[in-house]
């Protein structure tokens, strides 16, 4: 009893510690990040939309703030960047009032880099004056990055603002707006200069933050040990050897992810409830499918019959229906998570996409070679029962024939 609790202590640890690891590497992108002018920053963070990223140096003295915003995934030269404040701080209105500095891409050379006060949402970044002094503003396309550099100077005693950031096409010359999708919707955020806290609370980015947390439990549970469990219940029983260790295996898979895959769940539901007006029709469906299927299956762990029990094959029907339909509604619903994922983030996630593809194909080239191979050792084992049943109704007790 002593054993499997430090297992299951184990377990949970490892989980945790591999979560927090990898949450801790998502927000640190922009700390890998470089310049070609070797230009160095006190401050970055990476903002939570629009696959962008922020870098300043702010001198709370002077109000001096020299910044870099960065903005990845821009293939296209028609297109133009923009980063702005909100000198009213309100992030309600965010774009009313907004002071940006805008970058249009160019055929050849460096982009188009110019001012812009943003009167009102119908605004299309015509280039003006704005509130704020300024110098050093300029821009830069390397590869499928914009990044604008400039030096602000800010009103003394601020030290915190209200920023947004954009993206959209370019036509004739002149910008077009910006898509109405949830990433640029969204793209708007209040910010600490000097301890790099969000309005939320969270110097990573509290949405960010859960939104990753939501992705990694239930990529581990529904997404990864659920399959798991299958595979383990389906092919180590197979072996003799393996009874009774595989039910136990299977057992404490099973549960572990439903456990983790439930917290994972409660998570998303609680994004949900905190990102108003962005909806994810279809995935939460799933989710709530998931759970549903899920609970259907630990009531059946807890009301499994004996072998020898006549309802016995009818609640192996039920076991293996639930089991088979949660676990592709469970890896259906992560590819639904990385799509919406791709709508607010863009291909910052990929990485992470493609790792857990790599993870299904695994598992998925485990169970054929799995299935053949316990196949084979089924088939010989029916042979050798009937040589065997064979021999034994040829001869009597005696050994000799009848």
């Amino acid at each position: 009893m002593v054993g499997k609790k430090n297992l299951w202590f184990m377990f949970i640890l490892s989980l945790f510690v591999s979560t927090t690891l990898a949450q801790q590497t998502q927000t640190q992108t922009c700390q890998l990040q470089t310049f070609t002018n070797n230009e160095k920053f006190t401050s970055c963070r990476d903002l939570p939309q629009l696959t962008s990223y922020l870098h300043w140096t702010f001198d709370r003295t002077t109000g001096k703030l020299d910044i870099a915003f960065r903005h990845t995934g821009i293939t296209s030269t028609n297109q133009w960047v923009s980063w702005a404040i909100n000198p009213n701080n309100d992030l309600t209105s965010a774009m009313t009032g907004a002071q940006a500095l805008v970058a249009i891409l160019q055929s050849s050379g460096s982009p188009r880099a110019y001012t812009s006060s943003i009167a009102n949402a119908g605004t299309q970044l015509t280039e003006s004056r704005i509130s704020y002094n300024h110098s050093n503003l300029r821009a830069t396309h390397v590869s499928d990055e914009v990044t604008i550099f400039a030096t602000i100077n800010l009103p003394s005693g601020v030290t915190s603002l209200v920023h947004l950031w954009q993206d959209g096409s370019v036509s004739g010359g002149s910008p077009q707006p910006h898509a109405m999708n949830n990433g640029n919707l969204n793209s708007k955020e209040s910010l600490d200069l000097l301890s790099g806290v969000t309005q939320a609370g969270s110097g990573g980015g509290s949405l960010s933050r859960r939104r990753n947390t939501h992705g990694i439990l239930n990529a581990v549970s529904w997404g990864t040990l659920m399959p798991l469990g299958a595979v383990i219940a389906r092919y180590l029983k197979v072996f003799k050897s393996a009874d009774p260790a595989w039910f136990y295996l299977h057992v404490t898979c099973q549960t572990a992810a439903y456990i983790v895959g439930v917290a994972g769940w409660g998570t998303g539901l609680k994004l949900g409830s905190d990102s108003a007006g962005i909806t994810y029709s279809t995935h939460r469906a799933l989710g709530i499918t998931l759970f549903c299927l899920g609970t259907l299956q630990v009531f059946a762990l807890l009301l499994r019959p004996n072998k020898d029990h006549k309802i016995r094959i009818y609640w192996n029907f039920y076991h293996w229906g639930i089991g088979y339909a949660t676990i592709i509604i469970s890896i259906i619903n992560i590819f639904k998570g990385f799509d919406a994922l791709e709508v607010s983030a863009g291909n910052r996630y990929d990485n992470w996409k493609h790792a857990y593809t790599g993870i299904i194909a695994a598992l998925g080239g485990i169970a054929v070679l799995l299935e053949a191979y316990t196949w084979m050792i089924v088939i010989k084992r029916k042979k050798s029962e009937n040589k065997l049943s064979h021999a034994t109704n040829g001869t009597n007790g005696y050994g000799q024939q009848v």
